[in-house]
C-alpha cells in the first residue's frame, strides 16, 4: 500500500524523472530542477516501498485561492487512487492554509470534474484582486487570469475550479 508524504529535497531527481515523458510529449511544461528544489515545501509525494509513485504540489495564488500544480502518476501506477490521494491531501493542506477555492489547469478533465472541479471559462476574481494578482510573475497566475503571455502553453487545457 502506498503512503502520501511530504517531499523532501532527496524526491526531486525522481520526481524530475516521473514527469519527464510527460514534459516530452508537452502535457507538462519543463522545469529546471532549481525550480523543483525551490519549491519543494508546495509538494506532497506518493510512496510504495521507497519508490516514487507520483507526487502534486499547492502553490497558493491568493487570499483565498491556491492552485494544484503537476499532479501526476508514474504511468506504472496509475489506476491505484494515487492521484486521486495526492488531491484529496492537497485540499487538506489548501482548506489548513485558509484556501478556500482551488485553481488547476489540465488535460484531464474528467479526473478533476469527478473530484469536483468546474471548468471556469471568466476569473472568478474581483476587480481590486485581479489588479493585484496581475502583478505576479508567476506563470501559474497569469495561466489563471487567462493572460495573453501565456496562451502558447494553455492550448488544449481546461482552467478548472473547486470550492472547498
Amino acid at each position: 500500500m502506498f503512503q502520501i508524504r511530504s517531499a523532501k529535497t532527496t524526491d526531486v531527481p525522481a520526481i524530475s524523472k516521473i514527469a519527464a515523458p510527460l514534459v516530452d510529449s508537452r502535457v507538462l511544461l519543463g522545469k529546471e530542477m532549481v525550480e523543483t528544489y525551490e519549491a519543494i515545501q508546495e509538494f506532497v509525494v506518493a510512496e510504495q516501498d521507497s519508490k516514487l509513485l507520483g507526487f502534486g504540489a499547492l502553490h497558493v495564488m491568493w487570499q483565498d485561492l491556491a492552485e494544484v500544480r503537476t499532479l501526476v502518476v508514474d504511468e506504472e501506477a496509475k489506476r491505484q487512487g494515487i492521484g486521486r490521494a495526492l488531491l484529496l491531501e492537497l485540499e487538506v493542506k489548501a482548506r489548513a492554509l485558509g484556501v478556500t477555492r482551488v485553481f488547476c489547469l489540465t488535460f484531464e478533465k474528467e479526473f478533476f470534474s469527478a473530484n469536483g472541479y468546474q471548468v471556469i471559462s471568466d476569473v472568478p476574481v474581483d476587480p481590486a484582486t485581479y489588479a493585484e494578482l496581475v502583478r505576479s510573475h508567476d506563470n501559474g497566475v497569469a495561466e489563471f487570469l487567462d493572460l495573453a503571455r501565456v496562451k502558447q502553453n494553455t492550448l488544449g487545457n481546461s482552467r478548472m475550479l473547486k470550492q472547498l
